[in-house]
């Protein structure tokens, strides 16, 4: 058996021993790093600072899990089930992949960097982060920018950044947005999104007596200089103290206007804040409210909607409805103008997902008059359906469990178990949309037959919190599953 076939054989097996044993995670074979393959890069959550969640390559096929590797050592499973959500990997346009692995119970993590090709091990570094106060494991998500520069958040508030992550031995800075004094109550709060001149935006929360007024946004400018403002100030509302939690903030298509979201500590209210995204000025604002009774909507902790902006500019960003169960705990896709003042139909499920664009030109059976479209979960808890929906903001229909007009519906496609993504893989070249499933399967949405076309068995299936999919710079497609990353492809 040549060398490959042997790889190949161990991969399969350690596949097969996930999915049959679970709790019993193997590690990723101990295999030099393959050398890089020149691609477009996955920036992080949601591809970039519009988290349009496109691929700029084709996706290989579902032919065969290329390598795995486990994204938490110690998992904590709550009544079978896993409560946690895995941050996104980053990868360059060399083709590393870039992760956060949890190392045990109490959320100490490292960070990994692989071969996008082979998954053997280029280098790892230790991180300080933790967690903030929360339910469900939040996300803890990495950034690379145009210069393949990776960007993730540290303990105190501090960003870390690292040049030169193709190497064995990358360099790490590490800057502190608010003074030269560590203050151990700031946590970071939000994945890091970077704009094209590589500042980073982030949102915080404090826990404890602190040297700060409140929780809000920070920035730190490519040169590592830090400023932020505190929640209360950009909603004008004393009771708003933090940035939403797992919320990333967004930039305008042109990087002129950061789109963040911050709320109460309890949740009764919660803002979106268009802000200049150089001083962090604020632009704009609107209270978040349930389309039908006109309260206040819940953006709830263990909620993963970040701020979606669309090629015009538009704004989409997922909410809870203000009476629990109300809309069958579907929550609602707000949609907004690029200023704010404008809302339009929402669509008719948002709070634990983030929209991911879609090209019109992906759905030959779609003639209507918008240039793209938006993907989304869509399901209905109360009457037990899981689905993926295709919709048109820019057109509406009856919403079928309650008085709203909501978008209307493209494509809508099902399964028996909930589609477990909390960012969408879009690939306009073959027209279809990755996505994972609590059964254990990847698939392949195929837009032109409204069918999956392509489904491969990561692990038996598992109630999970919600996780992305990601494309490599040579089209490998990326899921997580019961707490390991899996690369797939030809």
């Amino acid at each position: 058996m040549t060398s490959e076939g042997a790889t190949l054989k161990r991969l399969l097996l350690l596949a097969s021993l996930i999915a049959a044993c679970g709790n019993d995670i193997p590690s990723a074979p101990a295999v030099p790093p393959a050398p890089g393959v020149s691609g477009p890069a996955w920036l992080g959550f949601g591809n970039g600072a519009q988290h349009v969640a496109n691929s700029a390559i084709a996706t290989q096929q579902f032919t065969r899990i290329r390598w795995l590797a486990p994204v938490d050592l110690d998992p904590q499973y709550t009544d079978g089930e896993l409560l946690v959500h895995y941050g996104s990997p980053a990868i360059t346009s060399n083709n590393t992949v870039v992760f956060p692995v949890k190392q045990d119970a109490g959320g100490r993590f490292r960070i990994e960097a692989r071969s996008g090709t082979n998954g053997g091990l280029l280098w790892t570094d230790s991180s300080a982060y933790v967690e903030p106060p929360h339910d469900w494991l939040p996300p803890y998500s990495f950034t690379i920018d145009a210069s393949n520069k990776l960007y993730a958040v540290d303990a105190g508030g501090l960003l870390d950044v690292w040049d030169g992550v193709d190497t064995a031995h990358p360099t790490r800075l590490s800057y502190r947005f608010y003074g030269s004094i560590n203050d151990p109550t700031v946590f970071a709060d939000t994945p890091v999104t970077v704009d094209g001149a590589g500042n980073a935006y982030f949102g915080f929360l404090l826990s404890g007596a602190s040297t700060l007024p409140g929780g809000g946004i920070a920035r730190v400018s490519a040169a590592g200089a830090g400023t932020w403002v505190t929640a209360s100030t950009i909603s004008n509302d004393a009771t708003i103290t933090q940035a939403a939690m797992n919320s990333a903030p967004a930039l305008s298509p042109d990087g002129s206007t950061l789109y963040v979201v911050v709320d109460s500590r309890d949740h009764a209210n919660a803002y979106l804040i268009a802000l200049d995204s150089a001083t962090l000025a604020v632009k704009a604002r609107v209270l978040l409210v349930d389309p039908v009774t006109g309260a206040p909507a819940t953006v709830d902790d263990n909620a993963s909607s970040s701020p979606t902006v669309g090629p015009d500019g538009d704004v989409y960003y997922g909410v809870i409805e203000s009476a629990p169960g109300a809309h069958g705990d579907r929550g609602w896709l707000l949609h907004f103008s690029p200023d704010l003042s404008a809302s339009f139909p929402p669509g008719g499920f948002g709070w634990d997902d983030t929209a991911s664009i879609v090209p019109a030109s992906m759905v030959p059976s779609y003639a209507g008059p918008s240039k793209y479209l938006v993907t989304t979960k869509y399901n209905n808890y109360a009457g037990g359906l899981n689905r993926m929906a295709v919709l048109d903001p820019h057109d509406s229909q009856p919403d079928d469990i309650s008085t709203a007009r909501v978008m209307k519906e493209v494509l809508v496609i099902g399964a028996s178990r909930e589609f477990c993504i909390n960012t969408a893989a879009v690939d306009p070249a073959t027209k279809s949309i990755l996505v994972g499933n609590e059964d254990g399967n990847l698939y392949r949405w195929d837009l032109t037959s409204n069918t999956f076309t392509q489904r491969l068995s990561l692990t038996s299936g598992l109630g999970q919190a919600y996780t992305p999919t990601v494309v490599g710079a040579d089209g490998a497609v990326y899921a997580i599953s019961n707490a390991v990353l899996f690369s797939i492809g030809n």
